[in-house]
């Protein structure tokens, strides 16, 4: 079951919210917590054994590391089974299929086994559980004995397929008292709202467009044709999993949570450093917390600290997937911010502002090539269409047409990716007094109406980041 399926939005979800809210306070978390279940069960039937059994073990270890909090070794050792255990298991989910398929491919013998298929949030619920665990162990959040509260946190559906990676001690307290008001309930409908038309209206239109210049191969394409299926790709990416992040951020807080924001507007960086940080939050504070700075972060000396950002960056790429387009992917961000922390800030600090972003945007979308690619050499193929190596000219017909037939959409996804007017849209309803209610209610019950037509006319795509 997903967030943009008719299923989810008229029946999984309203009767899930009439149980929530007209059931007391004690039972909502066990509400939420069977919703989840089920709704994790719907789309994974197999996986849902996975995530009981990860929830079980990790709140028994979380219950062993506080009990032994006195004694350091044991409860170091309880840390290491439990990370050990962890990450062996989204390894062996992750990638063993990867791994038995390139030894089958160079050893002598018949691996008929290729690996289990990853369950669907995996990466996702195990991270959550894993920034408890370590934080229990640090000591930084207490041990939470209530099961049913801990099973919610690891497995609340809004953010249970893709994220964002709901760090405990940020809503340690909302578990157990919350706001449930028909206020949040209102932002959190719009929330869902916005986010459902970025990933069925936005992402969907501008990624035929991406499909249609990928399907013809780097050898017929020209250079405007290859840079548009990459600004293509850019804005496809973000807003669907934009999209899916806002999407949560209104389910959760539809029963009272607040999560973390996941994008803040990227694409308006002015550096490849900055656009990281405003990519994706949630993992990149993981990172930052539970590898960079144990490792010394931004007190170690230089040479360290290169060597932790290009690990932090080499595991980034490792998170996605075990392929070497990821694993250059990876340490092509690293370099770029190894390069502006080290000489490069320099220049970037003295570019005029529009330059920054055009800066920005070009290594990103260069980036963004060895993302998407198959493989490596593909990717070198299609950088290379880029520039003019093996294209067919600066533009062509095809290109052209694309560019033409498209360009109002173009237009209005790239203008999204700037703050400027939903930021004045929220200062004018502000200003509305009593009336801004139902200007709201009349604009975002269309734009509804307008993501339902698409829903069902068109023709469905998953979300992108439920595969990693």
């Amino acid at each position: 079951m997903l967030f943009d399926s008719v299923v989810f939005l008229f029946s999984f979800l309203p009767a899930v919210l009439l149980l929530y809210y007209l059931l007391p306070g004690m039972l909502k978390n066990a509400v939420l917590l069977l919703a989840s279940l089920v709704f994790y069960a719907w789309g994974e039937p197999t996986g849902i054994l996975i995530l009981i059994v990860s929830v079980i073990f990790n709140y028994i270890c979380g219950l062993g590391i506080a009990d032994r909090i006195k004694d350091r070794r044991r409860a170091r050792f309880i840390l290491r089974v439990c990370l050990a255990v962890n990450l062996g298991a989204l390894g062996f989910f992750k990638y063993g299929r990867t791994v038995l398929t390139g030894l089958g491919a160079v050893l002598p013998v018949d691996i008929p086994y290729q690996g289990e298929v990853l369950p669907i949030g995996m990466t996702f619920y195990t991270f959550q559980i894993l920034s408890y665990i370590i934080d229990v162990y640090w000591g930084n959040v207490k041990v939470q004995k209530n099961f049913i509260d801990f099973a919610l946190y690891a497995a609340m559906f809004p953010k249970l397929l893709a994220g964002p990676v709901v760090r405990y001690i940020s809503i340690e307290k909302q578990l157990g008292t919350r706001q449930v008001t028909v206020g949040k309930l209102g932002e959190g409908m719009m929330c869902l709202v916005r986010g459902l038309a970025k990933k069925v209206i936005l992402a969907d239109t501008v990624g035929m467009v991406y499909t249609k210049v990928v399907s013809s191969g780097t050898g017929q394409m020209s250079v405007l044709g290859a840079w548009l299926g990459c600004a293509a790709f850019a804005l496809m990416i973000y807003y669907d999993f934009s999209g899916y992040s806002d999407m949560a951020a209104g389910l959760g807080k539809m029963a009272g949570f607040d999560f973390p924001k996941n994008f803040d507007y990227p694409y308006i960086a002015g550096s490849t450093t900055e656009f990281w940080y405003r990519w994706h939050t949630s993992v990149g504070a993981w990172f930052r917390e539970y590898v960079y700075h144990p490792l010394g972060g931004g007190e170690a000396d230089e040479g360290r600290q290169v060597r932790n950002i290009l690990l932090i960056w080499l595991l980034v790429g490792l998170y996605h997937g075990l392929t070497w387009n990821y694993v250059v992917w990876g340490l092509y961000c690293g370099l770029l911010m190894v390069a502006e922390k080290l000489f490069l800030w320099r220049v970037v600090d003295r570019m005029p502002g529009f330059l920054g972003h055009i800066y920005s945007i070009v290594l990103v979308m260069i980036g963004w090539v060895f993302f998407f690619s198959p493989g490596v050499g593909d990717a070198f193929a299609y950088i290379g269409t880029m520039f003019g190596a093996g294209a067919r000219g600066l533009a062509d017909d095809r290109g052209m047409y694309l560019l033409v037939t498209n360009l109002a959409w173009l237009i209005l996804a790239a203008l999204g990716t700037i703050p400027f007017f939903h930021k004045t849209y929220v200062n004018i309803m502000d200003e509305g007094g009593k009336g801004r209610a139902v200007v709201n209610a009349a604009l975002y019950g269309l734009l509804f109406i307008l993501c339902m037509v698409y829903l069902i006319t068109g023709e469905h795509v998953p979300f992108l980041y439920l595969s990693f």
